[in-house]
């Protein structure tokens, strides 16, 4: 080697072009950092030429027929990484070459590439990606240094399987290309590294919680509203959402393509915003006052009546086949147990009054003078023999009079009230006493007059009959304003039982559609 420049092509004629084969060994993936768009890999690079200069009779060395002698001291092409992204010089390690008595020389040399790498997210985290890896000479054209390859892609049987990546395959192809500075052709090889995204700890860490955290929102509108809870629930689930979105936002690449979990992200912070806002709507339905106006009559056929029965919406007590059929049946059958008891009564007061005048005359004189008005005192100008008790107030009086047990009472107290029980029955014939029935909503009052002298309601007692109109006007008022309270509750119930359906089914298709979006 005394007169050999490593300088120099070895070639004995220089207008051919001397052959280099290339062969790439994928030994490892190191890392792929999505957001600078970088691929690192360890690899095994063997690279083949013959030079014509450095060639022995093997016969006369003793059969010698390999040496390895220092890379620096033979003619090295020039093969680099085109798509190098790497700051510093990393390149290749200076390593021995193993020189063959025939000039072929094999330079092995392991090195760790970083190549720049277009990164598509727009599937995140069900992801491929293509990273290719150009070789090629830097100085020398193609007619001066020829690439070829040996396989039609790269050596992966002594690939570590990396944590995150599964490699596909590294297929290479080689290129001419035509640079605009230059005539001559310039070959290189590519090697694409076919990778795809080991999905099951995004899944776990990324999606399914996600997923879990937006069927809190349908739930926000199964919570009672008495609560106060409804809209911290929404704002709690948006925050944990922010919090997921961001942590996948930093390790994305800032590009125009949202990744597939982002927009499943910003679906379902959408859908928990609109379910946030309609239960703000529901809770003003759900706390309207006395002020509010009546629950028109289309909604309460529309929701009252069908919706409710869709949703599966019923008080307490009712029954869900036909809660209303049962109510009025119920009701029919009191009413009908009042009116028997009530013409049961009727009799009975007949009978008794028949029975009283038959054994108990009045006298037409002694009545009227001072002893009349003595008897008066005594047993409102009748007999003391014949003065009864004014008959009480039967139970289905009671119960339809009114639900509420305050107005009840009130009423029960009449019973034993002194100006009831200064007005017996009549029973004698001359006093031909009708009753009349004052109805004040629902509930009848058996009352007695006299439209002769001796009126068992006088003048003074009308204030009576006032009160009894007013306390009758107030339970009135106060039940119709329970009863539109109600049903104000009612429809906001119905809204959302129906709401909670709805987003139940939005979740769960938007959850279909993302899963259906992702590449085989």
């Amino acid at each position: 080697m005394e007169n050999y420049s490593n300088a120099l092509r070895p070639v004995e004629d220089t207008d051919k072009a001397l052959n280099v084969t290339l062969q790439i060994t994928l030994s490892q993936i190191k890392d792929m950092d999505e957001r600078n768009q970088v691929l690192i890999a360890y690899l095994w690079i063997r690279q083949t030429w013959h030079d014509a200069y450095l060639k022995w009779d093997k016969e006369k060395y003793d059969g010698l027929e390999v040496i390895r002698i220092p890379s620096n001291m033979v003619w090295r092409p020039d093969i680099v990484l085109y798509n190098k992204a790497d700051d510093g010089d990393s390149g290749p390690v200076d390593t021995n070459v193993e020189l063959r008595y025939n000039g072929q020389i094999i330079w092995d040399q392991p090195a760790i590439t970083k190549s720049s790498c277009v990164v598509d997210v727009a599937y995140f985290p069900f992801d491929h990606q293509q990273c290719k890896l150009t070789f090629g000479s830097w100085t020398y054209n193609g007619n001066q240094v020829d690439i070829t390859m040996p396989m039609d892609s790269a050596d992966l049987s002594d690939l570590v399987e990396n944590v995150e990546w599964e490699c596909h395959g590294m297929p290479a192809k080689k290129n001419v290309i035509m640079y605009g500075c230059c005539a001559d052709p310039y070959p290189d090889i590519t090697y694409t590294v076919l990778l795809q995204r080991r999905s099951a700890f995004y899944i776990f860490n990324l999606l399914l919680p996600c997923f879990l955290i937006s069927f809190l929102a349908p739930l926000s509108f199964y919570l009672p509203a008495d609560s106060g809870e409804k809209v911290s629930l929404g704002v709690t689930v948006l925050l944990a959402l922010t919090v997921f979105q961001l942590m996948v936002a930093e390790s994305m690449p800032p590009s125009e393509s949202v990744p597939l979990i982002g927009k499943y992200y910003i679906a379902t912070m959408a859908m928990i915003t609109a379910s946030t806002a309609l239960t703000i709507f529901i809770m003003n339905i759900h706390f309207c006052g006395a002020e509010a106006r009546p629950v028109p009559q289309w909604a309460k056929t529309l929701m009252i009546d069908y919706m409710s029965k869709i949703c599966f919406v019923y008080e307490v007590g009712e029954n869900c086949t036909s809660p209303q059929d049962q109510t009025q049946e119920d009701h029919h059958q009191t009413q009908i147990r009042y009116h028997n008891r009530l013409h049961k009564n009727q009799k009975n007061h007949q009978q008794h009054k028949t029975r009283n005048n038959q054994s108990c005359p009045r006298s037409n004189s002694t009545l009227k003078g001072s002893t009349g008005r003595a008897n008066q005192k005594d047993g409102g100008g009748y007999p003391k023999s014949c003065s009864q008790p004014l008959p009480n107030i039967p139970e289905e009086h009671k119960e339809l009079s009114s639900p509420n047990p305050q107005v009840s009472q009130r009423y029960e107290g009449f019973e034993s009230k002194s100006y009831l029980t200064e007005a017996p029955p009549p029973c004698c014939p001359e006093d031909d006493k009708h009753p009349t029935f004052m109805t004040i909503h629902s509930c009848r009052f058996c009352c007695h007059h006299n439209n002769g002298d001796g009126g068992l309601l006088p003048e003074d007692n009308s204030k009576l009959v006032r009160n009894v109109e007013y306390i009758a006007n107030c339970f009135r008022e106060q039940r119709a304003t329970t009863i539109k309270v109600a049903e104000w509750k009612k429809v906001a119930k119905v809204m959302d039982r129906f709401f909670m359906w709805i987003f139940f089914a939005m979740v769960f298709l938007m959850s279909i559609i993302i899963m259906g979006k992702t590449p085989q």
